[in-house]
Order: structure tokens, then C-alpha cells, then sequence
């Protein structure tokens, strides 16, 4: 009796303990929709998407009217409730502090690793004047740095577009500055990635080994702010 009193009291403590560490719902925020039910014109089917913490806190993420606040701080994401493999995502985002850096990953499976960023495709977002304020030497890297650059994480191997190095740069710069917003259409089917920036398609890449996953949404050291965020999930 004295055994499985105390087996029973280990396995309430072992459950209670991974139910204090499951990840939190964060924020509900944006809306998707399958591809059959916008071909209906039943757009009423659009249902909210809800945020997980995956390791930032729960103060760095804040709902405010149709705006989700991002503080930066601690580095790191939080996750769409569901995975996705193909589908098209619209996402506004403005960074409020210059040189700021953030992005999303897609196609992740939303498992940190040592630099607390997970694996995946991430899809860039860094302020204007990020290239200034990171010079060496009087030389500023390349403005396609800002511009929507696309590259694997985490082991995840891509085929670049237009390569810089392992990475993939824009054709153009079309990101507006500080406080400003600015719009990606994010197209991801069968391993490959368009990007659209503010209305043109500048950047793709190809052959992802990883192409289906969660959604991530980055906090990387600097104030952001999130709108109207849309997912189409495709066949």
C-alpha cells in the first residue's frame, strides 16, 4: 500500500510538473482560412490564430486594439498553435527602435537551440538603419540585408535565388524606415519560398529540407509591433 501511495503521489508530482512547463497561450492574434473556403467566398470561415510560448516571457507580448506589441526582450519566440506546410502568410510589422532586428520563421518545429532561436526558414526583418549602425571598417553591409532575407536555421538546408553565401538577398531594397509600416506576403508550397515586400516579389529560395512546421514569431533585442496578420493554408 505504502508503494502505490507513494507511485501515485510521483506521478501527480511528474504531471504537475510538466503541466507548469507546457507552453502558454500568449496572444490570440490574426486570422487564417483555407484555400477552399476563400474560393466559396466564405471568408466568414476565417477563424483566430493563437500564439504559444515557446522561451520569451509573457510580459514581452501585448495585444493592443489590432496591433501585437513585441518589447524585444529576452531573445527568443513564440509559435502558431498548429503547423503548416503549404500556405501563404500577409504579415505587417513596423520596427520602433532604429537598427532593429527581428523576423518570422516558418516551417519550424519551435524548439529553441543554444542561441535561443529555433530551426527553420527565417524570413528577415531588420531596420534601415541596422546596416549604419553595424558598419566595420566604414563599410556597411549590404541594404538586402534588411530587405526580406531568407536563409535556413537550425541544420535546415535551402537552394538560394539569389545567394549570399548559404543565404538568399532581395533583388531591391523596398523597406520603409523606422516606425513606418511594412507588408510581406510570405508564399510557401513543396519546400519552396516567394517573398513579396511591400507589394513586389524580390526574393525566393528552393529546395528546404524542412517544409512543414509551426509558425514563429521572433523577439531579437528591439521593439516591434505586428498587424494583420492572415494565413491562407493551401492543399
Amino acid at each position: 500500500m505504502r508503494i502505490l501511495f507513494f507511485s501515485l503521489t510521483l506521478l501527480i508530482i511528474v504531471t504537475g510538473t510538466e503541466l507548469s512547463t507546457g507552453q502558454e497561450l500568449v496572444a490570440t492574434f490574426g486570422t487564417e482560412i483555407h484555400w477552399n473556403k476563400v474560393l466559396e467566398g466564405n471568408m466568414q470561415a476565417a477563424e483566430p490564430v493563437r500564439w504559444f510560448q515557446v522561451n520569451t516571457k509573457a510580459d514581452t507580448w501585448k495585444v493592443d486594439g489590432d496591433i501585437l506589441k513585441c518589447t524585444g526582450l529576452p531573445i527568443g519566440v513564440i509559435r502558431s498553435e498548429k503547423e503548416y506546410e503549404n500556405f501563404i502568410m500577409h504579415i505587417e510589422w513596423s520596427h520602433k527602435e532604429p537598427g532593429g532586428n527581428s523576423g518570422t520563421f516558418v516551417w519550424s518545429t519551435a524548439v529553441p537551440g543554444q542561441n535561443r532561436l529555433p530551426d527553420g526558414v527565417e524570413v528577415q526583418m531588420l531596420d534601415l538603419q541596422w546596416v549604419k549602425l553595424n558598419a566595420r571598417d566604414g563599410v556597411e553591409p549590404p541594404i538586402a540585408y534588411v530587405h526580406g532575407e531568407l536563409f535556413g536555421v537550425g541544420g535546415v538546408e535551402i537552394v538560394p535565388e539569389n545567394p549570399r553565401g548559404k543565404r538568399s538577398m532581395s533583388r531591391e531594397n523596398r523597406v520603409l524606415g523606422t516606425g513606418e509600416w511594412n507588408t510581406y506576403d510570405v508564399v510557401c508550397v513543396d519546400g519552396n519560398i516567394k517573398l513579396s515586400v511591400n507589394g513586389k516579389f524580390v526574393n525566393g529560395i528552393t529546395s528546404s529540407t524542412q517544409r512543414k512546421g509551426y509558425i514563429c514569431l521572433e523577439a531579437e533585442g528591439a521593439e516591434i509591433h505586428f498587424r494583420n496578420i492572415q494565413i491562407i493554408e493551401l492543399p
